[in-house]
């Protein structure tokens, strides 16, 4: 029997940084579901498609081939690139993420990634929509503050120009969008382990959830 792993939470509470230490730690493999909403988002807005042109949206989609291996995406055969990682492209993927056709599009598609692996997958919706019979669900969070101040960091790392206050209001307005779309909130699904992680290291966080695993899991 497969031990998934779901961990949700607002933009940049560390979800992406914890999954992939955690995978890593348990040997499993790791789906991170933004990246395929921030694929998606770039693919349309580079088509110069409109969230709410729903038939071209769906046609589009049809041409879209996302693939999973081995830990890595591929989209029409190529690698995705840090290109995706941009704040501008963090907008267009909240933006498009309200569109039914394309939750339904990327849903079903990680459910099928899920289906029968040990995996960690995070998101906004894993453990309340894609995989609500996961064997541990998480939900992650962290100031609005700090979790600017992660993506700061992150980005420049990576060697990308951003604005500090540019990146607090990006996670303000993702929020707000998360939050209050239709189709899927941001909510913490009843039997999720919530996890404040303002106070703690990333190796502190991953190492409680690596505890919750081995005791739901029974490794």
């Amino acid at each position: 029997m497969p031990c998934r792993i779901a961990i949700d939470g607002p933009a940049g509470s560390g979800k992406t940084s914890v999954a992939k230490l955690l995978a890593k730690k348990l040997g499993f493999y790791y789906l991170d579901t933004g990246a395929m909403y921030r694929i998606v988002g770039l693919y349309l807005k580079n088509k110069n498609i409109d969230e709410k042109s729903h038939e071209e949206i769906e046609k589009e989609l049809k041409k879209l081939n996302i693939q999973f291996k081995e830990g890595h995406f591929l989209v029409n055969g190529k690698e995705v690139s840090d290109e995706i990682r941009t704040p501008e492209v963090g907008i267009y993927a909240s933006r498009f993420a309200s569109v039914p056709i394309v939750r339904k599009y990327l849903t079903e598609l990680q459910r099928k990634i899920s289906l029968n692996e040990n995996i960690v997958v995070e998101g906004r919706d894993i453990g309340t929509v894609v995989i609500p019979d996961a064997e541990v669900k998480i939900f992650l969070t962290a100031t609005q503050e700090a979790r600017a101040k992660r993506r700061y960091k992150e980005l420049t790392n990576r060697g990308v120009k951003v604005n500090f206050e540019d990146i607090l209001n990006e996670i303000i307005l993702r929020d707000k969008q998360d939050s209050e779309r239709e189709i899927a909130p941001l909510m913490k699904a009843k039997d999720a382990i919530e996890i404040d992680s303002t106070e703690y290291s990333l190796e502190e966080v991953v190492d409680m959830i690596y505890e919750v695993v081995k005791e739901k899991c029974k490794l």
